[in-house]
């Protein structure tokens, strides 16, 4: 049997947890159950290949906390996906969903498949199959996934169709990340991105620079890395490197990002650019710039290269990638490192708008989601920004405390069933 708690990632969150639950005095009957997460599943997933032949790929989904409202959080396809890092991954969102405010809880699911290797057929039917072993257990007040790594819009529209077979009729609420024609929102897709340039953006007023004046390094060029880019390029800023699996591109004077997202479309890669200096993603991590944004996996910024970052702000698109040992040395250093329980906030805030629009039967424009989704993000940073300077710590012990003690307040408002 898999072990929930082995992993790197969910140590890691532990260790933030427990320090936070030590600077606001956490009770300690909340701080045990916070520990822990609702329910943990693990799923055979039968699956007919197009050859044919069975196979059988493993799924997962932990929820982890519903004090707040119903559970929230992706599904991931990748082959290295495990039970111990989709428990870590659901602790995330759910102190993510109670530092931003939202009446979510926190929850996350995945399938270990490599997805690339997969027809279209076969990963239509690998989804409509995992979500029949997920249906007694998710919907609109229960449990709503959303798309993460190796998943999409048209696996959220599986889902969602998959779902409501079941059901007997339409249920758009029981998924975000859906196409917009079919109940999605209308600013999902850049929504991450854009929090990640929101965010670090108030985070060079909080250090008296000008974003329109900074150096900018974003390592991953997903949808996360491009649009982050792109804001961050459309508001003035310098970004002078990108990466992403097939290595990196290093510009000083800066890139240009609209012709760089008009080449991956194409290539696919940001390999071959030209007029940019081929750099590591190693190296990406390692240069003297204003703001650097790891946009791709977990645990990059780590205790091996923690004394080679010379970024001012450590903007965390991604989720956890910086450790706990390299984050409390950089803080040292006076890096101002925006955790991403805040950082990548954007796309649960929108996540939550669709779900609220779905519910409603009524859709907002682009304008309305993402003016939203900026004053969302931006109340959130402010509220950490007030208690590190109150408290004297830093930014990311405040983040993490914000949100703990957010829910700490709910837990014991609520109670413990029966007693």
């Amino acid at each position: 049997m898999e072990s929930l708690t082995s992993g790197p990632l969910y140590k890691n969150v532990m260790e933030s947890l427990d320090h936070a639950a030590s600077i606001i005095n956490c009770d300690p009957n909340v701080l045990v159950r916070l520990r822990q997460p609702r329910r943990a599943m693990i799923f055979s997933i039968p699956v007919r290949m197009d050859d044919y032949k069975v196979k059988v790929f493993t799924g997962y989904r932990v929820q982890y906390s519903s004090s707040l409202g119903p559970f929230k959080g992706g599904i991931r396809y990748h082959q290295d996906v495990n039970l111990s890092e989709v428990a870590g991954l659901a602790a995330l969102m759910t102190f993510k969903t109670s530092l931003l405010n939202l009446p979510l809880g926190g929850a996350k699911g995945g399938v270990r498949v490599n997805p690339g290797e997969l027809s279209r057929t076969e990963k239509q039917s690998l989804t409509r199959r995992f979500t029949t072993e997920l249906g007694p257990f998710i919907g609109p007040q229960e449990d709503i996934p959303a798309p993460d790594m190796g998943t999409d819009a048209q696996t959220m529209a599986w889902m969602m169709d998959t779902y409501s077979q079941q059901k007997g009729f339409a249920q758009p609420g029981v998924v975000t990340g859906k196409p917009v024609d079919i109940g999605g929102s209308l600013g999902r897709v850049s929504s991450t991105g854009h929090g990640v340039i929101h965010v670090a953006d108030r985070a060079c007023q909080f250090r008296k620079m000008e974003f329109k004046d900074c150096t900018v390094a974003i390592q991953g060029f997903g949808n996360v890395g491009q649009h982050a880019a792109d804001l961050a390029y459309q508001k003035g800023a310098k970004v002078i490197a990108v990466s992403d699996v097939s290595g990196g591109l290093f510009n000083g004077d800066g890139l240009d990002i609209p012709e760089l997202i008009k080449y991956v479309n194409e290539q696919k890669v940001v390999k071959g650019f030209p007029g940019a200096q081929v750099i590591s993603n190693d190296e990406l991590l390692e240069l003297e710039v204003d703001v650097l944004a790891p946009c791709a996996l977990d645990g990059v910024i780590n205790e091996h290269n923690m004394k080679d970052i010379k970024a001012k702000i450590v903007v965390e698109g991604a989720n956890g990638p910086t450790t706990k040992k390299a984050a409390d040395y950089l803080a040292a250093q006076n890096t101002l490192i925006v955790p991403d329980i805040l950082a990548n906030g954007g796309g649960v805030i929108v996540s939550y708008f669709e779900w609220v629009q779905d519910v409603q039967n009524y859709y907002w424009d682009i304008e309305q989601v993402e003016h939203n989704m900026k004053k969302t993000i931006l109340k959130a940073f402010d509220r950490v920004a007030t208690f590190a300077e109150e408290e004297k710590v830093d930014f990311r012990s405040a983040a993490m405390a914000v949100s703990v003690r957010h829910l700490e307040k709910a837990m014991l408002l609520r109670g413990l069933y029966p007693r």
